[in-house]
């Protein structure tokens, strides 16, 4: 799956003002009509679909940091007695969206169990790469099996990213049989192209 940031041409964590902005680049660039009686138009619709299903992640998720670290670490504090002194800081620097520096702390560890693998996860899941988040929280999981902590991460990762996998499917443009609908996505695309509606 392709992290969401990197089809809008944004960098993680921007703003939704950023994101808005960058999903009407992206429209203009990409908009099949621009296309049509030409070669490119079939790709064109698949990257269209692509940036609208990036573009509905992001916005799902906004203010919620990707579907981020900072809830589930919160609501499992109960678990704080097993969380490594050592990872301390590797926590509040993904929780405050300092994935640079939370990364650096990780690779410097020699310290590899299922804390480790976890932060990685959740480092990922910031990022949004997740395939790797959840392969990383499995391992974290199947290293440590009674942590609930990331137990419930591991249930987040995968309901979000399977939302994200399927919000945009039948979207787009390539079912423009009904004319309701294609109406309405003409009027939604000329508001995103000019707003002037």
């Amino acid at each position: 799956m392709k992290n969401p940031y990197e089809v809008l041409g944004i960098k993680e964590g921007a703003s939704i003002e950023e994101i808005k902005a960058a999903y009407k680049e992206q429209v203009k660039k990409y908009h099949p009509d621009l296309h049509q009686d030409n070669p490119l138009y079939e790709l064109a619709q698949e990257k269209l679909q692509e940036i609208n299903e990036a573009y509905d992640y992001l916005m799902k998720n906004a203010g919620r940091g990707g579907g981020s670290y900072g809830s589930s670490n919160n609501a499992y504090s109960g678990n704080q007695s097993r969380q490594s002194p050592e990872f301390r800081q590797v926590r509040i620097d993904i929780d405050r969206g300092n994935l640079k520096a939370a990364e650096e702390a990780l690779e410097r560890s020699s310290n590899r169990g299922a804390e480790w693998y976890f932060l990685k996860g959740m480092l990922f899941l910031r990022k949004g790469w997740y395939d790797e988040a959840v392969s990383h929280v499995q391992t974290a999981v199947s290293m440590d099996p009674g942590n609930m902590e990331y137990r419930m991460a591991m249930n987040s990762i995968i309901q979000a990213s399977s939302g994200y996998r399927t919000t945009a499917y039948g979207r787009g443009y390539s079912n423009m049989n009904d004319e309701l609908c294609r109406m309405l996505q003409c009027y939604c695309c000329a508001d995103l192209l000019c707003d002037c509606i």
